[in-house]
């Protein structure tokens, strides 16, 4: 199992200077990955975590950090897609791809904010056939010399997309999503299957196993599958469940890494350690260098190796 890191794109630590500098060191440490998330906007009744209150775009952070770095790959988990057609986002994706040597993985979910649906025009109709054609979409324009497709959602006329990315056919397209329709999907349709900050990890290994079995059945090898799972750690006190047990990923250093061995167990092929949930890290009203010195921390004490 990979192990990669969330860069610092929430609340207090999301700067420039700690956006290049957390990058560069993660490379250095060896984490395999470095991964961004998408927030557009809060609603003035919505009540979000803070993590969500203050967040750098997940590409622009990402062709950010990949001038800085040069091995480490660079994901977004997730962008979704109803908010922006997919023509735009094949030229940004392959931008990127381009940009950063062929180190793109592109995560896409199908959002759940009310208020960025209003706010993009996005539509929350039939989810499931709209990202079946948005990738679609997606792999003929990176692909094909000239591309065109005809959908109920999407049209492309006879068209030619310049540059193509490095990744031939193109950059591995993750699916986010946690009810077992969300998942079988990105079993069916993509390369892979990212879990939410929210994910039960308890009951991970059901969900991969649903993957696995779409993946089947549509003629794929569920083995060539990825499962990254984001892991919102919180280092320090653990952090107890209602039922009274400790939360995977919280606690002391030592119990983080074994719940990382566990998730490999399990059927994760990826965890990436995100310090944005961190309340003393992605909140907006945090002291930045109190945010910034944790932050730093927990990257050195749970890097490969440490430990």
């Amino acid at each position: 199992m990979q192990i990669g890191f969330g860069a610092p794109v929430s609340g207090a630590w999301a700067t420039a200077d700690n956006l290049a500098r957390f990058a560069e060191q993660a490379e250095e440490l060896g984490y395999a990955s470095l991964w961004t998330f998408q927030r557009l906007l809060v609603g003035t009744d919505q009540k979000l975590a803070p993590v969500y209150q203050s967040v750098l775009d997940p590409v622009v952070a990402l062709g950010f950090a990949a001038a800085r770095t040069s091995r480490i790959r660079l994901g977004v988990s997730v962008l979704n897609l109803p908010f922006v057609s997919p023509a735009y986002l094949a030229n940004q994706a392959a931008t990127l791809d381009l940009l950063s040597g062929g180190r793109l993985d592109l995560g896409l979910g199908v959002g759940w904010s009310a208020a960025e649906f209003t706010a993009t025009g996005g539509s929350t109709a039939r989810r499931g056939a709209r990202t079946a054609e948005y990738l679609q979409v997606l792999r003929t324009l990176w692909a094909d010399e000239v591309s065109e497709f005809t959908g109920e959602f999407y049209t492309v006329p006879p068209s030619r997309m310049q540059p193509k990315p490095v990744q031939r056919p193109g950059p591995p397209v993750l699916l986010g999503g946690a009810v077992p329709a969300a998942v079988a999907r990105a079993g069916r349709l993509a390369d892979g299957w990212l879990s939410a900050s929210g994910t039960d990890l308890t009951g991970i290994a059901a969900q991969i196993g649903i993957a696995r079995e779409a993946a089947a059945e549509a003629g794929k090898d569920p083995a060539a599958l990825r499962f990254v799972c984001r892991g919102a750690v919180r280092p320090g006190t653990p952090v107890v469940t209602p039922d009274g047990t400790r939360k995977r990923l919280s606690g002391s250093y030592e119990q983080i890494r074994e719940d990382a061995a566990w998730l490999g167990e399990q059927g994760v092929t990826e965890l990436f350690y995100d310090l944005n949930w961190d309340p003393q890290i992605g909140t907006p009203a945090a002291d930045p260098a109190a945010a910034t010195a944790r932050a730093e921390e927990i990257l050195h004490e749970l890097a490969l190796g440490n430990g």
